[in-house]
């Protein structure tokens, strides 16, 4: 597979949010509204797609479970499968809930529905309280160590030397800037990659699957070939769009198998969407480009 570039995203990639951004959806959801979804229920809401922002996912599922004490009987598949077919994301979602329940139900819901208490919690959850205080700017509510600190590196060096010598690497991730930083300084690639090779939340109101940003950095490289490496099905997804809307390079998108997609079930997803490959995980990306 030959590469002149490699993007890669950054959770479940370079580091494995399982305790952290995912605990976080969970946790939060019960603080603010005393019930919430099972961790492993996240999936599903990837899979639906255009949930890149766990922020968004967070209200979605909150959403979720307030509908259902106002009758709405659907279980997790079938509303993420009806978020899917309205095309993935939190419009979807109130879209879906609305058709079920009826205008006056769903008002009662989303008057309950409180997103910026959900975001608020959440960052104090994921963060900590140090890191909240000074990246939010405000005083926390909650005394929290934070779960970023629980986000186990999974590139190894060796490999993260490799791909630094032989490609362009960039990184493009729907992590806020700041979280960002965080997680490529943990994993060594902070000084290795400059603000221009990195998109962030901070950087593009889009969210992937749009293509912008990928074709962006590869108009940055220069590069004529481009690998994708992400753990959700939309990143596979932005790759084949940045296919479409810029057909004079290619690119390709890789799964990994460290993320929510896992074991033959996530092997198979990525293949159903067409995968360029996929992976046990980022730390076999040198050896396949090689």
């Amino acid at each position: 597979m030959n590469a002149d570039a490699v993007v890669l995203d950054i959770d479940g990639v370079l580091v494995d949010v399982a305790d952290s951004y995912r605990r976080a959806i969970v946790e939060a959801i019960e603080h603010v509204h005393d019930r919430t979804i099972r961790k492993e229920d996240i999936q599903s809401f990837k899979n639906a797609g255009g949930f890149n922002n766990d922020w968004e996912l967070t209200y979605a599922a909150a959403l979720y479970v307030l509908a259902t004490g106002e009758g709405y009987r659907a279980s997790i598949d079938e509303f993420t499968d009806g978020i899917a077919e309205r095309g993935g994301g939190l419009e979807a979602a109130e879209s879906a809930v609305r058709e079920a329940i009826g205008a006056r139900a769903t008002q009662r819901v989303t008057d309950q529905w409180d997103r910026e208490g959900l975001r608020d919690v959440f960052q104090q959850l994921y963060l900590g309280s140090e890191l909240y205080r000074g990246l939010e700017g405000g005083e926390p509510d909650l005394e929290t160590r934070g779960f970023i600190h629980d986000e186990p590196v999974v590139l190894e060096p060796e490999n993260r030397d490799r791909l630094l010598e032989n490609y362009d690497v960039g990184v493009l991730t729907g992590r806020p800037a700041a979280e960002a930083e965080i997680a490529l300084e943990r994993v060594g690639l902070e000084e290795a990659i400059p603000l221009e090779h990195r998109f962030t939340m901070d950087d593009w109101e889009e969210g992937k699957p749009n293509p912008r940003a990928l074709t962006t950095l590869a108009e940055r490289f220069e590069a004529d070939a481009i690998v994708f490496v992400g753990d959700t099905l939309d990143d596979v997804r932005t790759a084949t769009n940045a296919s479409e809307a810029d057909p004079d390079r290619t690119y390709r998108g890789v799964g990994v198998l460290t993320g929510g997609l896992t074991g033959e079930d996530g092997r198979r997803a990525y293949e159903r969407e067409d995968a360029a490959a996929v992976l046990e995980s980022v730390n076999e990306l040198p050896d396949l480009l090689e």
